[in-house]
């Protein structure tokens, strides 16, 4: 049995393929964990939702931010996105967005050491803050009322936690952390604007107050207990140090589908996705 963690695939079907051969993926005995962003941008997401949907018990997987604007869409709250119209088109659309609603945004294996959402954890959250937040968020997910609550939770702001907020500003804070965290402030505010990686970025003045932290990487970040995996974030490409793994290589820029072997080793393995960017 081998347990891997796979980051950003973004539609790119056939990368994924390649990797999973290359691993010897056997989904009879293996298990997938999917970083979130199975969709958007590639040329397949129509596939890639199909299968990943088709290895029920042997896929965990994580909504990404590019996941729940596809649930926006479905319900007619944005326009999708142009390489979806396979996908928006096809006659099992319904069901496959069915699937995806019910998709954790948090998923925990504390007897392997590790916590996997798509953009990170936030550093003012233990992990018994960020599961009680993640089932909180996951509930409206799963609820009859979802396209109104979604049509309440698209935003920036607020972009500070705070525990007693109200109902919607919670949960679009909640929603934003998992799916579209990369920078804080040194206030603890998270900034959902710079994508490039660290430290490519100079502050254009000396107070502290303009710089950008990595999530990751907060002076006050709380201790977990667990390695945190996640994507989201393709120009910081991977990164294993100080219990945190990224793993969106780029695949769907032209750069690497990574898979990352979590129940043994710690072994990485990419393949090279020359057919996209």
């Amino acid at each position: 049995m081998a347990i891997y963690a796979i980051g950003d695939v973004q539609g790119c079907y056939d990368p994924l393929m390649r990797l999973l051969d290359k691993i010897r993926f056997d989904p009879r005995q293996d298990t997938l964990w999917f970083a979130g962003d199975l969709i958007n941008r590639g040329k397949q997401s129509l596939e890639t939702l199909r299968f990943v949907r088709s290895l029920r018990d042997a896929a965990v997987c994580v909504l990404g931010n590019h996941d729940i604007s596809l649930l926006a869409a479905f319900h007619g709250l944005r326009k999708s996105h142009k390489s979806l119209k396979t996908l928006t088109e096809a006659h099992d659309y319904p069901e496959l967005i069915a699937w995806l609603t019910l998709r954790p945004l948090l998923h925990v294996d504390t007897s392997l050491g590790y916590a996997m959402s798509h953009a990170g954890i936030p550093p003012q959250w233990n992990l018994a803050t960020a599961q009680a937040c993640a089932h909180e968020v996951e509930q409206q997910l799963g609820s009859p009322t979802l396209p109104l609550w979604l049509a309440h939770v698209y935003g920036d702001q607020p972009d500070r936690w705070n525990p007693t907020a109200g109902l919607y500003d919670r949960h679009r804070y909640i929603l934003n952390a998992f799916t579209r965290m990369r920078y804080c402030r040194a206030d603890g505010s998270l900034d959902f604007d710079e994508k490039g990686k660290p430290k490519e970025k100079i502050a254009q003045i000396s107070d502290i107050s303009s710089e950008l932290i990595p999530w990751f990487e907060y002076p006050t970040k709380q201790s977990l207990g667990v390695t945190v995996l996640f994507g989201h974030w393709s120009t910081l490409g991977y990164y294993n140090e100080n219990n945190v793994i990224a793993l969106d290589t780029g695949c769907v820029w032209g750069g690497q589908l990574s898979a990352f072997r979590i129940d043994k080793n710690q072994q990485l393995i990419c393949i090279q996705c020359d057919d996209y960017g």
